[in-house]
């Protein structure tokens, strides 16, 4: 009898009311993993790089590379590099430390429905809602900020609401009020979309991430050994798939938000 993973992830202990739960385990670990790696090989930096030096500027670089696809311009592409490249990172070492054989194993007893049962130390960070929502609402928000601070406030919330378009067509009267008050509606319904990728962003990662960590529960309970090992790589190749569609779609929003109507037309 196997044990499924609950949608919500177990709490681990509390520190006052704050609930440590096994995803936020998961994700503190990534993060710390980071900030040492930073400090580091951020002072040990060559001109000429060599060893994990040199495969850490091949990651950038590729990284770099698909994102000069999107934004067609290297120097968009470094400027939106800190959001969309830890967010690769990030969510990658996420799936990945998350499926490592041995750290699914790694259990400590918690209450549910009062009895004591086991459940993992760590879980996949993105098999959290919390977080990946979390993410979604950096990226989108992220976009706005960008946009409005590359093409003004006023020019930039013409996109939504058109307040500057719907004078111009209500003095023009007849027609222009209708066209004007359609103009309106377009430029609500575009805040609406603009929550919908928040909410698009967050259950696709959280989904597929969740999806594996079910079906890796379920092949390890009925065989053990062997068997499960495909599954995993395929988990690794999802982990991979979902970092880079999750950071090329911020991309895509920040490339969007950050061109004028005008060029873009």
């Amino acid at each position: 009898m196997f044990h499924f993973p609950p949608l919500a992830a177990e709490v681990v202990f509390h520190l006052g009311n704050f609930p440590v739960t096994n995803s936020f385990v998961n994700a503190v670990v990534v993060s710390v993993l980071f900030i040492v790696a930073a400090a580091y090989f951020g002072r040990r930096l060559k001109p000429v790089p060599s060893g994990f030096q040199h495969i850490l500027e091949i990651a950038v670089e590729t990284v770099l590379d698909y994102m000069d696809r999107v934004t067609h311009d290297r120097e968009k592409s470094l400027k939106f590099f800190p959001i969309v490249g830890t967010l690769f990172f990030f969510i990658l070492l996420s799936n990945w430390i998350g499926v490592l054989p041995g750290i699914g194993s790694i259990t400590i007893l918690g209450s549910e429905h009062g009895s004591l049962v086991p459940f993992p130390l760590f879980r996949p960070a993105n098999a959290d809602l919390n977080l990946t929502v979390a993410m979604a609402v950096v990226a989108v928000v992220g976009a706005h900020v960008f946009g409005v601070m590359t093409i003004g406030f006023w020019k930039y919330a013409d996109r939504f609401i058109k307040l500057g378009t719907l004078w111009k067509l209500l003095r023009k009267g007849g027609i222009g009020i209708f066209v004007g008050f359609i103009e309106f509606f377009v430029g609500l319904i575009e805040i609406i979309s603009e929550v919908a990728k928040v909410v698009s962003l967050s259950l696709r990662l959280f989904g597929n991430i969740f999806a594996g960590e079910v079906l890796l529960t379920v092949m390890a309970s009925l065989i053990a050994y062997a068997v499960p090992l495909p599954f995993l790589l395929l988990e690794m190749l999802v982990g991979i798939i979902q970092a880079m569609v999750f950071a090329m779609l911020a991309l895509v929003y920040l490339s969007v938000a950050t061109t004028e109507m005008e060029a873009s037309h």
